[in-house]
């Protein structure tokens, strides 16, 4: 079971999540058994008594306490007299996360154990794990599940590797084979979740969290990391990073302990907590440690445990852009905020990038759509792109001058488009070019004017939400100079 896709996997301290990986490379059920042991099964008092002393917290980004949703499926399990539902969100549908899909690829049997562990708890009707229809993992837990008996039927359901599928609801709508998008309400799946039943749903390093704390107990959990926040931490780092990893640390590392063994230059700024996660300062990042509360004392999220350090070769705010660009079409389309606010917000971000003095604009757009969604997804996109335009400000007063920031896009913060896979770019024949200016009113979202009243816009891959606009762009140059082209043809 091929493994290439998912980055190396490497730990400071000793490992626990990750333990076996160097040696056996993917753990099946012996060699999990070999290195892990066995464990005792638990009561539901006892899963809520463990998993409340060792401060278990989810581990996909909102950081909810698993006690908590426990306790929330028995009440409602009572009250409506159903059985309940455990699911298990290995997703992992954000473009720079990678630490479920090693736990998926490497050792699957840690999340299929914290599935049954809450399921046999719990006396639950069905396990089911949610992953991506990438592939990359499917195997491995296929495999696994060949390889044992769970308390209950257990199956694994596919969904769209997309930004917003992996969000609770979405998944939940999915399995119940709805749209794979959030339900733009408030619905509590403990209440009302698969077909219908109280449901547990969590990511997956949750649940193989609570596998390696049944095994230890909790006074051997909590003797790594810090008291309030016990335990390792898995991290994805990626951007400049010259050794990208997926990282196991004790809660508490300091940040830069885990940069600097990824090779991490960090240059002006990192992104911590993924695309709804906020930009800090390289200042910044040289006081974080490892923790929620590490990156709140510096106004970040941990959230999924992803780090991105932008490095001091690439152009910061055409990477912002894009990611802008890819959030915006990302939207699930339901409320106003994320079908007309978000696209506002990617044109006035790219304006930025391309050199126009719409910082203003940014930041009304964002001021438009936060708190106002049916969803998370408008919140977290403002927040990152007001944190960029905040921490990447030399680089916005350089573009606004017209000298730019002298460095290009490099694709840093990766994308679910690229060249290689199809997505097509702009081009213009500079000798027919006469500057009449169609084009920017056409696509004013992918092309503005520049002080001499020719076309600027992304020398990057558009995303394909708007290759609609850009086509009209082509369409209307009256001198046949802007093409739409395959830069993975050309390059050939």
């Amino acid at each position: 079971m091929s493994t290439a896709q998912v980055p190396p996997v490497t730990s400071i301290g000793v490992p626990r999540i990750t333990a076996g990986y160097d040696e056996y490379g993917r753990l099946d059920l012996q060699a999990h058994q070999e290195v892990h042991g066995g464990f005792a099964a638990l009561s539901s008092g006892e899963l809520i008594g463990l998993t409340d002393r060792i401060e278990l917290r989810g581990r996909g980004g909102a950081g909810f306490p698993f006690a908590r949703k426990v306790r929330a499926v028995i009440d409602s399990c009572k009250r409506q007299d159903l059985p309940p539902v455990i699911v298990v969100n290995a997703t992992e549908g954000e473009p720079p996360s990678w630490k479920d899909k090693a736990i998926l690829t490497r050792g699957p049997h840690l999340i299929l154990d914290g599935a049954a562990l809450a399921a046999a708890a719990l006396d639950a009707e069905e396990i089911v794990i949610g992953i991506a229809d990438d592939g990359i993992g499917q195997n491995s837990l296929t495999a696994a599940l060949a390889e044992r008996k769970m308390p209950c039927p257990t199956r694994i359901v596919t969904v769209p590797h997309r930004f917003i599928s992996g969000e609770g609801g979405a998944l939940v709508r999915g399995i119940n084979g709805e749209a794979h998008i959030p339900p733009g309400r408030k619905v509590r799946s403990s209440d009302n979740g698969v077909m219908g039943l109280p449901t547990l749903l969590s990511n997956a390093e949750t649940y193989s969290q609570l596998a390696i704390a049944a095994r230890l107990g909790p006074w051997e959990y909590n003797s790594v990391g810090i008291p309030e926040e016990p335990g390792t931490v898995m991290l994805t780092v990626g951007g400049s990073a010259t050794a990208p990893a997926v990282v196991e640390a004790p809660s508490g590392t300091p940040l830069m302990d885990v940069l600097t063994m990824c090779g991490a230059d960090i240059g002006p700024g990192l992104l911590v907590g993924g695309y709804h996660g906020k930009w800090i300062s390289a200042e910044q990042a040289e006081t974080v440690t490892i923790s929620r509360k590490g990156f709140a004392k510096v106004g970040g999220t941990l959230g999924a445990g992803m780090l991105i350090p932008i490095g001091s070769k690439t152009c910061a705010l055409g990477e912002v852009a894009q990611v802008v660009q890819y959030l915006a079409g990302e939207s699930a389309g339901q409320c106003g905020p994320c079908r007309l606010g978000l696209p506002d917000l990617a044109r006035a971000v790219t304006l930025v990038s391309l050199g126009g003095s719409a910082l203003e604009q940014v930041r009304q757009a964002a001021g438009l759509v936060k708190g106002r969604g049916a969803c998370s997804h408008p919140d977290g996109t403002s927040r990152f792109a007001l944190s960029a335009l905040e921490v990447f400000h030399a680089d916005v007063e350089a573009h606004a001058n017209g000298e730019g920031c002298g460095k290009q896009v490099r694709g840093i913060l990766p994308l679910p488009y690229t060249a290689e896979k199809g997505a097509r770019k702009l081009a213009l024949d500079w000798s027919r070019c006469d500057g009449h200016g169609l084009c920017s009113a056409v696509a004013p979202e992918i092309i503005r004017l520049d002080h001499n009243g020719f076309p600027a816009f992304p020398q990057t891959p558009l995303p394909p939400w708007l290759e609609d606009g850009a086509r009209k762009a082509v369409n209307v140059c009256p001198a046949l100079a802007l093409r739409l082209i395959d830069p993975a043809a050309a390059a050939h």
